[in-house]
């Protein structure tokens, strides 16, 4: 898979559309198209997967026992708002109002690859969830890049 990565600034239009950077745009995977798939993020971002990526965590939420509350409670809050969306001829894409209003976007935000996605946020709300002391970031990145044995998994990883 092609590596999403980068910051950009972007402007909505007044109808709710934002224009997907074209760099982030010539590196999604061919097969994703024009169709790319919207969530809520688990901070106050959405979140933009192509299809390939999206597929394969999709798939291991929905093999979660749906007999089991805590797993229902997972997939509801989960999947609540998943939206397709599809990029125009100029590369726009609407975002729904209850996610602009989830996300606190009003009419400017910050596009972020992150390897396999990218977050979509506010940049006032970006901002307040980066690290702002560097010897903290340095710390987490030793925790989590010197010892990859014992680093923490996500339920979802394979």
């Amino acid at each position: 898979m092609n590596l999403l990565s980068g910051e950009y600034e972007c402007k909505l239009d007044p109808k709710g559309r934002l224009v997907l950077p074209a760099k982030v745009k010539g590196s999604l995977p061919e097969e994703t198209g024009n169709q790319l798939i919207l969530v809520r993020g688990f901070e106050p971002c959405l979140v933009l997967y192509p299809r390939s990526a999206w597929r394969v965590i999709h798939e291991k939420v929905m093999a979660l026992d749906e007999f089991n509350e805590e797993y229902r409670q997972f997939q509801r809050n989960f999947l609540r708002g998943m939206t397709e969306v599809e990029l125009d001829s100029i590369g726009r894409f609407m975002l729904p109002r209850t996610m602009l209003r989830y996300a606190g976007i009003e009419k400017e935000a910050i596009i972020v690859g992150i390897g396999n996605r990218c977050e979509i946020w506010d940049p006032e709300r970006y901002d307040n969830f980066l690290i702002k002391d560097q010897q903290s970031f340095s710390k987490l990145a030793q925790k989590f890049l010197t010892t990859p044995d014992t680093a923490p998994t996500s339920p979802l990883a394979a």
